[in-house]
Parts: C-alpha cells; sequence; structure tokens
C-alpha cells in the first residue's frame, strides 16, 4: 500500500513509518498540513503524467488530460491538530481534488473530530483516538472492508 502521513510530532511518525514499512508499505512522512498537500499534489501530477505518457504510447496521440483512475495513494492518515493547515483543512482540500481518496484521522479530540468531519467534510470519517497501539493503526490501515462499508454509508 501506498500511505501519506501528516505528523507533527517526528517521533510519533517515525513510529507510524517503522511500523508500516516493516510491513511492506510505502510511507511518505509530512510534518505539517502544507506539506502534506504539496506530497499529495505533486504525487497526483505523476501519476497523471505517467497516465498520460502510457495514454500517448498507446494511442500515439494526445486527447487531453487523462482522468485520474485511482487515487496516488491508498490511504491519508491525518493529525487532527497540526501547524500550518490543520487535518480537516487538509482532509478538504484532498477530497476536493479526490472525492475517493481514503482519510483516516488520527485524533486526542474524536467527539471534535468526528462533528466536524460530517459538518465539514459532509461524510463520515476513519477515526483513531491517541493514543492509541501501533497494531491498532496498522490493523486499521490494512482493514480496507471498513472504508468500502463507510462508502456504503455515504451514499
Amino acid at each position: 500500500m501506498r500511505i501519506l502521513i501528516a505528523e507533527d510530532e517526528s517521533d510519533i511518525s517515525h513510529t507510524y513509518r517503522v511500523a508500516l514499512e516493516s510491513r511492506n508499505h510505502n510511507v511518505n512522512i509530512a510534518n505539517d498540513g502544507i506539506s502534506c498537500l504539496r506530497i499529495y499534489r505533486e504525487e497526483l501530477a505523476n501519476r497523471r503524467l505517467t497516465s498520460s505518457d502510457k495514454s500517448m504510447k498507446h494511442n500515439n496521440k494526445s486527447q487531453g488530460s487523462p482522468a485520474l483512475t485511482t487515487s496516488p495513494f491508498d490511504v491519508v492518515v491525518l493529525d487532527y491538530k497540526m501547524p500550518g493547515k490543520d487535518g480537516m483543512e487538509v482532509a478538504k482540500e484532498i477530497l476536493t481534488i479526490n472525492p475517493d481518496q481514503r482519510i483516516i484521522f488520527a485524533s486526542a479530540y474524536v467527539k471534535e473530530t468526528l462533528e466536524n468531519s460530517v459538518k465539514e467534510l459532509k461524510r463520515v470519517v476513519e477515526l483513531l483516538q491517541k493514543p492509541f497501539e501501533i497494531q491498532a493503526f496498522i490493523d486499521t490501515i490494512e482493514d480496507k472492508q471498513v472504508y468500502e462499508e463507510l462508502k456504503k454509508i455515504m451514499i
């Protein structure tokens, strides 16, 4: 899996990285919301560029900008409270770009995060209450079925 994590505490993000990479996941870390959005947009542009190259080789002609068929990351994990842009602001921007992006909030402020996600994002999001065991973090990320069920609820 390709995972983007925005976490402003470097010791926590390091723990996440080590645990996920030991399970063969590809992990990108951002230390704030602004750098998270930059990484997301860069990966999205790279993916579109790669799709465009493949399309041009296949068709021998360009037919405009290719549609994004997959998200640049399987999951984006956002700390709720971060400097610059907080997790909710980042989630709003990412979901504007890609409404199908899977987002998980890691937050000590569960009630506030849940209420704001429904109010501001108009959807229920996955949520891990800090502090949590690293195994719970890994299990949540690797359980794609939960996200599929949430998508059904949102419809």
